[in-house]
This record gives C-alpha cells, sequence and structure tokens, in this order.
C-alpha cells in the first residue's frame, strides 16, 4: 500500500471536514459534493504554489464552497446562534489561516470550528 504525501492529506482533511458540515446542514447533495471536489482541485494548485498556505486550506475550501452556494441556492451556512432576524450565513474567520472557525458576527461568537457544525446545530 502507498502512502500518500502531505499535500494529499491536507486536501483530504479539508474534504472531509467540509463534507461533514455539509452533512450537518442536510445539503451533501450529489451536486454539492461536487462543488467541494471543484475547490480541492483547485486549491491543490495553489497549495502547490504555495506549500507554507497547507494549514489554511480547509478555510479556503469552505469559503469557497460558500460562494458556490450563494451563487447557486442561497445562503450556507444558516446561523444556529440567532434565533430573531433574518436568516443570516456565519463566514469563516479567520479568512486566510489556521483552525478556522464559523462564525457569526452578529451575535458575535464563534459557533464551531469547519468540520463541527454537527455538534452547534443538532446535525447528523
Amino acid at each position: 500500500m502507498e502512502s500518500i504525501g502531505p499535500l494529499e492529506q491536507v486536501l483530504h482533511a479539508a474534504r472531509a471536514l467540509v463534507l461533514a458540515d455539509l452533512v450537518a446542514g442536510r445539503v451533501a447533495e450529489a451536486d454539492v459534493v461536487s462543488l467541494v471536489e471543484e475547490s480541492i482541485a483547485q486549491r491543490r494548485w495553489w497549495v502547490e504554489q504555495w506549500p507554507d498556505g497547507a494549514g489554511y486550506v480547509t478555510g479556503l475550501v469552505a469559503q469557497d464552497v460558500q460562494d458556490a452556494l450563494l451563487e447557486r441556492y442561497g445562503r450556507w451556512p444558516l446561523c444556529p446562534v440567532c434565533g430573531a432576524g433574518d436568516p443570516h450565513a456565519l463566514e469563516v474567520e479567520p479568512e486566510l489561516g489556521p483552525d478556522p472557525q464559523w462564525v457569526c458576527y452578529q451575535a458575535g461568537v464563534r459557533v464551531a470550528p469547519v468540520g463541527a457544525l454537527a455538534d452547534a446545530t443538532g446535525g447528523a
């Protein structure tokens, strides 16, 4: 069995974390999973050009998928913290950095690390 290199490990981890959040939000349909794969392909090239950015891939993939979903379907992930007012999406913080978190800027709270939305939403 051939081991995978550090780049592929980072990409696989990012894929798994973002997919976990999509499953938690019950939006992991085939066309949405394809958005994740498109982002992974783009970020593979990006991190090959800038290896020091490997720690930022998870947050970038989450943002890529969030942007693609907004264009096609609407806001995701919806904030589970704010019960009143207009529904709004969580945002990834930091925008470019390690250990990305889903944050509600309206309430000023961190909701969950990317990959752990199920814990915050009671999702699958």
